[in-house]
């Protein structure tokens, strides 16, 4: 009986503050994730998807299982990819790591 009595809200409202700060506590906590990792993460994906719509004939990429080459072909879903002694080999264009620059290839000779 005691047990009960003494988990019993008071009625002049002390446990009130407690419930405002736990709240303020979670949505500070959920700003800086919002802030710190989903933020971020929609922005890479924005880019990406950028990237991908951006790719045209002749740009030299790297997949991402690393295989230099340049782009043939490109179709809506797919793209050729020559790599070299004219072998074209067939990626989906979400294998497209990045795309290489002239001047990056350029600057390392």
């Amino acid at each position: 009986m005691h047990l009960l009595l003494a988990m019993a809200p008071t009625p002049d409202g002390g446990g009130g503050g407690s419930m405002v700060s736990t709240l303020i506590m979670f949505g500070a906590i959920f700003a800086i994730f919002y802030f710190m990792i989903i933020r971020p993460q929609q922005k890479r994906a924005k880019e990406r998807e950028k990237l991908l719509s951006e790719i045209k004939k002749g740009d030299k990429i790297v997949t991402s299982s690393g295989i230099y080459g340049t782009i043939s072909g490109l179709d809506e879903k797919t793209c050729l990819i020559d790599v070299g002694n004219n072998v074209k080999m067939k990626f989906e264009r979400s294998a497209i790591a990045s795309v290489v620059n002239n001047k990056d290839t350029e600057e390392k000779k």
